[in-house]
């Protein structure tokens, strides 16, 4: 059973064409980087279009637990009144981020070089992943951690009373590392440097330079090195977020697959470390079209326009991975309908996420019929030419992408497609449901 208690199992049947526009929640990614960034300015900041999933509320809950005040005005708009670089204060209880992997992981870096004692948990997923590619670089800067084997929550983090700051090159393509090395940077003094070795979401360095930081990304022989000046007085800001594309993914393969559909989803963030799932499905062939670009908030967006489409298999180039890392599930969906194979490599991120993305997108679509090679870096999928059974109820693991990548697999398939638990999609998505039926798809939680 997961952590939000009973089960909501959920079904999707073959719909019929999709229309309307669909107006996608914040920005995961951004909400998390506003919230704790507005913590640590002196002032206030003024933060619209916040995701008000799960995952973020429990990173605004652990920033007022460090003393900075959080307040909701409306509907994603809230106002942080932070205490400055080095201001946290030690929290008076254990700090629950739930499921929120990107949350804890950069609270922890935003405390490292802070000199209080912090207790971290989460659900049960979140307290099977590991911790220890953060913790090992954040030793660094001085700070020590308890806890249990291969670093994972719950954990007892130590701040460092004299921080020192840091080098150090990552060995994984994880814009969680960077930024929980670049966040512990920030109250040590002098120069932090960061190297990695391929282009990752770079939301916080955007947001860095937005709140008055001085930042700089040099590419050299060794990789991308972004270098952060310690100890800066960071300004407040008001933040609009734009609409997050991981989100988008979802809404954008349902009108892929059924016949008939054009959707319009406005106001999608475009960031180039996050839009390798737009290249790769316009390179199979999907009819998405991009209107009204721009850029707000020093994000680029646009609006998109996605009719259905035939889609072809393709090699995704691996060194594409860290800008689509969370699409690899709703991508193996959409390939199980192209016609040819999709090959996807430098995947081997999706072992550690909210469980192992690889093995629980591979199962359930063996059990539809359809072939599937797998290793421990890449998946494989022979497309069905668009005639996929279904006919299954996929075990989702609590996971939020998984669950609603076969709730749009079901929209097409032949036969209804149910998964065990829809409780994780609150985390991230959690008007999905309302979204989608919005839109035409038939999509219900069972018994209800």
């Amino acid at each position: 059973m997961a952590d939000h208690g009973t089960p909501i199992p959920m079904t999707a049947r073959k719909s019929p064409p999709l229309r309307g526009t669909a107006l996608i929640p914040g920005d995961k990614s951004v909400s998390h980087r506003a919230f704790i960034l507005g913590a640590l300015t002196v002032g206030e900041t003024h933060i619209t279009g916040l995701l008000e999933g799960q995952d973020v509320l429990d990173t605004g809950k652990a920033m007022a637990a460090f003393g900075a005040d959080i307040q909701r005005i409306d509907e994603g708009e809230w106002l942080v009144n932070g205490v400055g670089v080095g201001g946290f204060g030690e929290p008076e209880d254990i700090i629950d981020c739930g499921n929120a992997g990107t949350g804890v992981r950069l609270i922890m870096g935003a405390m490292a070089t802070t000199p209080i004692t912090t207790t971290f948990t989460g659900d049960a997923s979140l307290r099977s992943r590991p911790m220890g590619r953060i913790l090992d670089p954040l030793t660094l800067f001085g700070a020590t951690s308890v806890g249990r084997d291969k670093g994972m929550l719950p954990l007892t983090m130590v701040g460092a009373r004299d921080p020192m700051p840091a080098q150090y090159t990552s060995p994984v393509p994880s814009a969680q590392v960077k930024s929980a090395v670049l966040l512990a940077g920030l109250n040590a003094p002098g120069e932090t440097v960061l190297i990695e070795r391929e282009k990752t979401r770079d939301h916080t360095e955007r947001m860095l330079r937005g709140f008055g930081a001085e930042i700089e990304t040099v590419k050299t022989a060794q990789g991308y090195a972004i270098t952060l000046q310690g100890q800066p007085e960071l300004k407040p800001l008001s933040i609009a977020v734009p609409r997050d594309p991981s989100s988008a993914a979802f809404p954008i393969a349902a009108a892929l697959l059924v016949e008939g559909s054009e959707i319009l989803l406005p106001n999608i963030g475009l960031n180039p470390t996050r839009a390798g799932l737009l290249t790769t499905l316009l390179e199979m062939g999907a009819d998405i079209t991009y209107e009204n670009e721009r850029e707000e908030g020093g994000e680029p967006v646009a609006d998109l326009r996605v009719r259905a489409s035939q889609l072809r298999g393709i090699e995704v180039p691996p060194e594409r991975a860290p800008s689509m890392i969370d699409e690899y599930p709703i991508l193996s969906a959409l390939a199980a309908f192209a016609s040819g194979k999709t090959v996807m490599r430098g995947v081997k991120e999706l072992r550690v996420k909210e469980c192992d993305r690889i093995d629980a997108m591979a199962r359930g679509l063996e059990a539809m019929g359809v072939k599937v090679e797998e290793g421990e870096d890449f998946l494989i999928v022979h497309g069905q030419d668009g005639d996929v059974a279904g006919g299954i109820t996929a075990q989702t693991h609590f996971d939020h992408r998984i669950a609603m990548s076969f709730l749009c697999m079901g929209l097409a398939t032949v036969k209804p497609v149910s998964i065990d638990d829809a409780g994780a999609i609150a985390t991230s998505f959690p008007v999905f449901e309302d979204l989608m039926t919005g839109l035409g798809a038939p999509v219900a939680r069972d018994n209800c």
